[in-house]
């Protein structure tokens, strides 16, 4: 484990960063300190009977935008000092994509898989209503959204447990994201954080001199790939790598890991562990039964999607990815991000990498505040104009489309090719800002340290524009 805590991690990151910069020390450390960090314990009476004490934070990071979003995970490993860490990470996350929000991040100190759905649910109504209780949850105040070991039915009893609460306010919907399509939530949002890492590895991957460097070709193609995790956001950035022509030759998870160095079929992975409750003994592939030594495997792109602090100072040198793309939060330390960089590999880091949770749910804020479905009232209007404009082709080249040809041409977008595209833009003009900060300091800094200082100089123009600093 490392010898500092993940929120002294993320610190080093900012200071070093920040060191770059000409901005005013006092509005640094303003931009770096965490605001708010509510600590709460409740009892949980268990179904057999008996009584258990849960431990709980909510922590917002910053105010320079409102409200405060981050997720909620549920997790024996929560603690006060992860909690402001991913926190702090949101502030920097929301910053780097062009999302208006300040960071936050809750925590419930459970393991989910030992307590029954009765005893979650109890858990989560609870938890919510602790923060309502000290203004920590609303639309236009903080918004949670699903985290490690939390999902859409979480947020569903949150959103529900706010709305028996808020005494018809208008807006409660917007209380959550993540939510059931059903109960506000939006068509794209359960795969948006791996699809994020998706876009944001193909584009990184696009550059044809940042690959030479690296001696590899330009494209997904053919990369051979490792993915730490098969939780939601590593299952997605597998499945839509391998439809893009990556390999899939390592996939590790808590019970284990398996190799193929001609690959893996994901689907039948999840089918396999789906019917024997692991992804150990696939045919084909050969066991590891220490999963972290997965990260050590030969491979062009390693994709830790687990935890945090995997990639450490005692493992990094053994690293043989030549690009790792972190799609977990914080999981490369400060002192192995150094190891890694010095030999040349390329970090594609987490504040930029897996954003695309949060800027669906913005996504999904926006719809539940303008109370519309996206693409409501565009889409027939739209499919009109496409068949009027095929209509004309017909007519210019003589030429008819079939039916089938006419319904695919003039099909107009709804609500997930919506997300789905405006996902793809944010990941794509927020690598190439945080490339063009790269390229400022004439490549002599790494991406991290790029997106940090992306990050800090749009926060300080904030402050600046409130006026609170100079």
């Amino acid at each position: 484990m490392p010898s500092q805590s993940f929120l002294e991690q993320v610190s080093r990151s900012f200071d070093r960063a920040a060191a770059l910069t000409d901005h005013d020390p006092g509005l640094l450390t303003q931009i770096r300190n965490c605001n708010s960090v509510y600590y709460f314990s409740f009892p949980l009476k268990r179904d057999d009977g008996s009584l258990e004490t849960i431990e709980a934070w909510r922590a917002e990071h910053s105010h320079h935008k409102m409200p405060t979003k981050g997720g909620i995970r549920y997790s024996t490993h929560v603690s006060e000092d992860e909690v402001m860490a991913l926190a702090t990470l949101m502030t920097y996350k929301c910053a780097i994509v062009d999302v208006p929000f300040g960071g936050a991040k809750g925590g419930v100190k459970i393991d989910p898989r030992k307590y029954s759905r009765n005893e979650l649910e109890k858990v989560t109504r609870r938890y919510t209503f602790e923060l309502v209780k000290k203004n920590f949850i609303g639309p236009g105040v903080d918004v949670p959204a699903p985290d490690y070991g939390t999902g859409p039915r979480e947020m569903s009893w949150i959103v529900d447990t706010y709305n028996s609460l808020s005494a018809g306010e208008l807006n409660s919907t917007a209380c959550v994201t993540g939510k059931p399509v059903a109960q506000g939530g939006i068509r794209g949002r359960t795969e948006a954080t791996g699809r994020g890492v998706f876009f944001g590895v193909r584009e990184a991957c696009s550059v044809p001199e940042d690959m030479a460097a690296l001696g590899l070709e330009p494209g997904l193609a053919g990369k051979r790939v490792v993915v730490q995790g098969l939780g939601n956001v590593g299952y997605h950035a597998a499945l839509f790598l391998q439809e893009a022509g990556a390999v899939l030759v390592g996939l590790a998870e808590y019970e284990g890991a398996i190799h193929a160095p001609d690959g893996l079929d994901l689907q039948a992975v999840v089918a396999h562990r789906r019917d024997t409750g692991s992804i150990l003994g696939f045919p084909g592939a050969t066991d590891i039964v220490d999963s972290s030594q997965a990260l050590e495997l030969d491979c062009d792109l390693l994709i830790p999607a687990a935890l945090e602090g995997q990639i450490t100072a005692e493992n990094a040198d053994r690293i043989r990815a030549k690009i790792v793309a972190e799609a977990a939060n914080g999981p490369t330390t400060f002192d192995a991000d150094a190891i890694l960089l010095k030999r040349g590999c390329l970090i594609i880091p987490d504040t930029y990498l897996n954003a695309g949770g949060v800027t669906v749910s913005y996504f999904e804020w926006v719809k539940n505040l303008s109370h519309l479905r996206f693409g409501r009232m565009s889409k027939r209007f739209d499919q009109a104009a496409y068949r009027r404009l095929l209509d004309a082709v017909e007519k210019i080249t003589g030429r008819e489309f079939t039916e089938r040809e006419l319904a695919g041409f003039s099909r107009a977008a709804d609500e997930e090719d919506l997300v789905n595209s405006g996902l793809e833009e944010t990941m794509v003009s927020a690598y190439q800002q945080v490339r063009d900060v790269r390229q400022r300091y004439d490549n002599e800094i790494d991406l991290r340290t790029a997106a940090f200082i992306n990050a800090i100089d749009k926060i300080a123009l904030c402050y600046q524009d409130l006026g609170i600093f100079p």
